[in-house]
């Protein structure tokens, strides 16, 4: 369904560095980083997409987070969630929700979600009902 999801960024080195450990313990590897541009991008495996993609916005304007725009990211089990969000947190992220079931989703989403250092919003979520 996607090729990519970008994300913005004011400051790519800080970003760089949220994202490096979260992605990196999701299991998704880095496809390349060009800090001269800058900008950086994550494959999925199999590959090759989706992308996910961090960078300075095209049109050379500040970044803006927006308000309603999440992106969710997908974690293998409970305990990659919980690993997710305490990363998340100690590398400048901001709590908006503990890890936790959410049964108004469905039986067995469990998630977390927290804000980048740019105020992005995310998600990690697993979705798996062994995975607990």
């Amino acid at each position: 369904m996607f090729s990519h999801v970008f994300l913005g960024t004011r400051d790519f080195e800080r970003a760089l560095a949220f994202y490096r450990p979260l992605m990196a313990l999701l299991g998704v590897a880095e496809r390349f980083c060009e800090p001269e541009k800058p900008w950086a991008g994550w494959q999925s495996s199999p590959g090759p997409r989706p992308l996910f993609l961090l960078g300075k916005p095209f049109n050379g304007e500040e970044h803006v987070p927006g308000n309603g725009q999440m992106v969710a990211l997908l974690a293998a089990d409970h305990a990659q969630v919980d690993q997710a969000h305490a990363l998340a947190l100690a590398h400048g992220g901001r709590c908006e929700g503990a890890p936790g079931l959410r049964p108004q989703y469905h039986a067995n989403y469990y998630g977390a979600y927290f804000r980048d250092p740019d105020g992005n919003k995310l998600c990690v979520a697993c979705h798996d009902s062994t995975a607990g």
